[in-house]
């Protein structure tokens, strides 16, 4: 099973949420093409009301510890979770994620090369 699939299944089995949505969004990072290791979870649920972020964060994680945990799993995951009520003052809109600012060792490796050729070989 695909992870997003994986993390949609587990997500609607815990939580009775009106809105579940998980992005996929290693396409924004340095990972290889076709990777599933940055996701974006926008979840409404009642379960939420009434609880700090950190609570909710740790439900998830709880739930996903799988995913999160195992070799080649879900690297980075941006949550945005609203109680019925909050999701209605937002605007019934997620934040949007950011661009990555990293890069790869691929990177770090070519942009070190690049200095050695302009320093005529001197770095």
């Amino acid at each position: 099973m695909k992870m997003q699939n994986a993390i949609e299944a587990k997500l609607n089995d815990a939580f009775s949420a009106s809105i579940l949505q998980v992005e996929n969004e290693s396409h924004k990072h340095s990972v290889p093409p076709n990777s599933e290791t940055h996701f974006k979870v926008t979840m409404v649920s009642p379960a939420f009301a009434g609880q700090m972020k950190v609570r909710r964060h740790q439900a998830i994680y709880k739930v996903l510890s799988e995913e999160l945990e195992m070799a080649g799993g879900v690297h980075a995951l941006a949550l945005h979770l609203y109680s019925p009520e909050e999701w209605e003052a937002s605007g019934q809109v997620a934040p949007s994620s950011p661009n990555c600012m990293g890069g790869s060792k691929v990177d770090s490796q070519s942009a070190a090369s690049d200095v050695k050729h302009q320093n005529g070989g001197l770095s």
